[in-house]
């Protein structure tokens, strides 16, 4: 039981992993400091996906799966768990391409309210 209980918390932290890389820019425009750490694993991701990086959290949900009696993930959790669900196989590409546009989109809006926030102080310490 345990090991099924770590097996699908991994398997949680990393739909919730995948959504933060996807949409994690975004909440910087409220909160400015989640830049940085949604820099960090934006890269991370990105290593994850050009470079082949390990993941943590799918060594964690072999492992589980392997204790657990079930078919380890051959070759990783996107392609286990998200293609073929959340986007037909054939559409990985265009997946990764909306994927890095919604990235950059988000870090354009937080730019766009980082220059409206210096104007602001700099307006407010010239009036004040």
């Amino acid at each position: 039981m345990p090991h099924l209980l770590i097996g699908h918390t991994a398997m949680v932290l990393h739909y919730l992993f995948f959504a933060y890389v996807v949409l994690g820019g975004f909440l910087s425009w409220r909160w400015p400091r989640l830049f940085w750490p949604h820099l960090f694993v934006a890269a991370y991701a990105l290593g994850i996906v050009i470079v082949d990086w390990p993941c943590p959290l799918t060594e964690i949900e072999n492992w589980s799966r392997l204790n657990t009696g079930r078919e380890v993930m051959g070759s990783g959790f996107i392609d286990h768990h998200i293609t073929g669900s959340l986007y037909p196989a054939e559409h990985l590409m265009t997946s990764r391409y909306v994927i890095a546009g919604l990235v950059a989109l988000s870090y354009a809006g937080a730019a766009r309210g980082l220059r409206r926030r210096r104007a602001a102080r700099v307006e407010g310490a010239l009036s004040g």
